[in-house]
């Protein structure tokens, strides 16, 4: 009887912590987007105003969609263009390749550098990471959503990549933007229901 007992403690503890670090993140997702939406606010090219605010929408935080991701580096990669929403071009290099599984899937992106970073022209240190999947043109923004990811977070050549974090480009709620559209090798066969969705004019 004592045993029973025993096993039942032990099991709602363990339920209990399960549930607490769910909480702990959703409360760190939703943290994230009050930041992100103060940031939207503070931008001085203002691609939306304050009124604006209550069209933005997203996922309910979904843990599933926090993964663990290989880097392979791609050292001396050369500069190529990404074209953007607006027709010009961004220079870029690719920092290295993200494999992950995601949901049973084998997965892979590639992670970005801009080149004026990489030269010293831009403070800017982050990878970014601008992907497609099969959402697009369903609940999220056709022209696909960007992941901003630091080399810093770079241990033992594995990084985490949270899709909870996954935002809309400018383009996503006005015109006259430079977006780059993100490249055919960024396009995933999955859905990944994570992150902002689409922005409701």
């Amino acid at each position: 009887m004592k045993t029973v007992s025993g096993v039942l403690v032990i099991a709602t503890l363990l339920a209990g912590s399960a549930s607490c670090s769910a909480q702990l993140f959703k409360d760190s997702i939703a943290a994230h987007r009050k930041k992100y939406v103060e940031e939207l606010l503070a931008e001085p090219r203002q691609p939306l105003k304050p009124a604006d605010m209550a069209k933005l929408s997203f996922y309910p935080a979904d843990v599933r969609y926090r993964v663990q991701a290989t880097v392979v580096l791609t050292p001396g990669s050369k500069p190529f263009r990404i074209p953007t929403h607006s027709g010009k071009q961004k220079l870029f290099r690719e920092y290295g390749t993200l494999l992950f599984v995601l949901n049973g899937e084998k997965l892979t992106l590639h992670a970005y550098q801009s080149v004026d970073m990489v030269s010293g022209k831009t403070n800017d240190t982050y990878l970014f990471v601008p992907f497609r999947d099969r959402t697009n043109y369903e609940d999220t923004y056709g022209g696909g959503r960007y992941i901003d990811l630091s080399p810093a977070e770079v241990v033992n050549g594995q990084i985490v990549i949270d899709f909870n974090k996954a935002y809309n480009p400018y383009c996503a709620y006005s015109e006259g933007f430079n977006c780059p559209i993100p490249p055919d090798e960024n396009t995933l066969p999955v859905e990944i229901a994570a992150g902002e969705k689409t922005f409701v004019h």
